[in-house]
């Protein structure tokens, strides 16, 4: 199974659909706010969603969601990144809920190779995340510094760090 792309597999135009998704429950809408200290009521507190929001219920904090896409996108974009350089443009465009599905997909849209050293070079993309019924509830795009072939290689692989074992 491959984990991430070197610099010369991605090509510009190119969409990596995430899977599986994932259902947001109540639980992990709850741990995220704890986690992260974020008590509004509009993620905690179900009386005063009902009552003082024009949803009428919890809203799922949007940070989990760009986490959760962000983590989606690993395998598939920054599975073998040297560094995540930028994050720009992060939106939060519909609500997501207790119990929907978020789906994530990630389209390349530029590549440069880097200046300063010849074995990497920085991936742009866009990131795409949509419940189960094809609601896009966020999208962002980052900056990936991504190893060519040649850095692997002289470090190990597809699984640098990966011991022997001995009997």
């Amino acid at each position: 199974m491959q984990f991430g792309r070197y610099y010369e597999e991605f090509e510009v135009g190119a969409v990596y659909k995430h899977w599986p998704g994932k259902t947001v429950t109540e639980y992990d809408d709850h741990l995220f706010c704890l986690l992260t200290m974020n008590h509004h009521p509009l993620h905690m507190d179900a009386h005063y969603a009902e009552e003082t929001t024009d949803f009428k219920r919890n809203v799922v904090v949007g940070n989990y969601i760009y986490s959760l896409l962000l983590g989606m996108s690993v395998p598939d974009v920054s599975g073998k990144a040297i560094a995540n350089l930028e994050v720009e443009s992060l939106k939060h465009t519909r609500p997501t809920f207790h119990g929907d599905t978020i789906y994530g997909e990630t389209e390349v849209l530029d590549k440069t190779e880097s200046k300063s050293k010849d074995d990497r070079g920085v991936v742009y993309v866009e990131t795409r995340g949509y419940k189960q019924d094809g609601t896009v509830v966020c999208t962002f795009r980052r900056k990936v510094m991504v190893p060519k072939r040649s850095y692997g290689d002289t470090r190990g692989g597809e699984q640098p760090g990966r011991p022997v074992p001995t009997s």
